[in-house]
């Protein structure tokens, strides 16, 4: 498996890891009063914004070639470093 291949399985699990954070934060809608439930709809809406423009990146890494995906890869850390830290803000928020 080479670093690219490992980098790609990596980043997958993660946007596994982050649709299931989502799933459990909209399942939290129904339980929320309407003003909290305002601010986790737009919560949500601006997570599943960045999370899309991650896999976005994510597909770039997948067709990039060998030589570079490394070039590419430090664009996807920042976004993947923003979504991470806005879902765990957001899910400290909504608990």
């Amino acid at each position: 498996m080479t670093n690219k291949d490992a980098y790609l399985k990596k980043a997958h699990a993660k946007l596994d890891e982050w649709n299931a954070d989502l799933d459990k934060m909209k399942a939290k809608l129904s339980a929320a009063d309407a003003d909290a439930r305002i601010k986790l709809n737009e919560s949500i809406h601006e997570l599943e914004t960045q999370r899309d423009e991650v896999k976005k990146k994510l597909v770039e890494l997948e067709r990039a070639s060998e030589e570079a995906w490394e070039d590419i890869r430090d664009g996807m850390e920042s976004a993947w470093n923003r979504v991470t830290a806005s879902i765990k803000d957001a899910a400290s928020r909504f608990k």
